[in-house]
């Protein structure tokens, strides 16, 4: 079961990553799948309640791979993690089937207090989820199926399912094709050309403000001009007509 878990791993990151050439490229130079290694091993030893070796293990896999995975973590199946450096993984968290990770990810926790060692203080992760690179998932929170994180964003409250989040703090900027739709294809990095700019959209929004504050004001020093009582200039041609059929 173990080896079959490997070799799925393997062909997931063959799938995801089109710079990898070969299975034996992927186990000798591909840290995030090394760094699996290390976790597989080490949560062997933290399950039968051997703590000590299961931490030195995943401090051993640190320092190999730059990627820190806690040996209590939850990890299901075909995780990629891409390039993978600066990835934390924190002890209560979990991970569903068929994710990805890129390098700087970090799913802690926000409970730092020594009395609530034994509560979930890091995310849930379901299945198909992409974390974008930098991004952070903090606190004992849900991450739907299929979420996308952008990169560098930082989520603090539960996404939905399929949903895409991007800033800081995180906001859903779009949602993915029902689970009736044909699937949609891979998003390295989680996000595409086709999501909105929150930021953009503001801006925009803005301008378009600006420019009926613009032409109110540019109305009122019309009417200024004309004087108090003045008809409006669209007015006058009617007004005109009608003075001409009364005479």
């Amino acid at each position: 079961m173990l080896f079959k878990n490997l070799r799925d791993e393997i062909d997931a990151t063959i799938a995801r990553d089109p710079a990898a050439r070969s299975r034996l490229e992927v186990v000798l130079c591909y840290p995030g799948f090394q760094a699996l290694l290390y976790y597989r091993l080490g949560y062997w030893f933290w399950q039968h309640g051997w703590h000590l070796a299961g931490r030195f293990v995943s401090h051993v896999g640190r320092v190999m791979t730059g990627i820190e995975i806690h040996p209590g973590a939850r990890i299901g199946r075909r995780l990629f993690i891409d390039h993978g450096m600066g990835v934390v993984i924190g002890e209560t968290a979990e991970i569903g089937d068929d994710c990805t990770l890129y390098h700087g990810v970090t799913l802690g926790g926000t409970k730092p207090s020594r009395d609530q060692a034994s509560q979930k203080r890091h995310p849930t992760l379901g299945n198909d989820v992409i974390v974008g690179s930098g991004a952070q998932v903090l606190g004992p929170i849900h991450i739907g199926d299929g979420a996308r994180i952008g990169a560098a964003s930082v989520v603090l409250r539960d996404v939905p399912e399929r949903a895409t989040m991007v800033g800081n703090p995180a906001r859903q900027a779009g949602l993915r094709a029902t689970p009736g739709d044909a699937p949609p294809t891979f998003m390295p990095y989680g996000v595409s050309g086709e999501i909105p700019d929150p930021i953009a959209r503001a801006l925009n929004a803005l301008l378009d403000e600006a420019a009926t504050i613009r032409a109110r004001v540019s109305e009122l020093e019309n009417m200024s001009e004309r004087g108090p009582g003045a008809p409006p200039p669209a007015e006058e041609p009617a007004r005109r007509q009608a003075a001409g059929a009364r005479s």
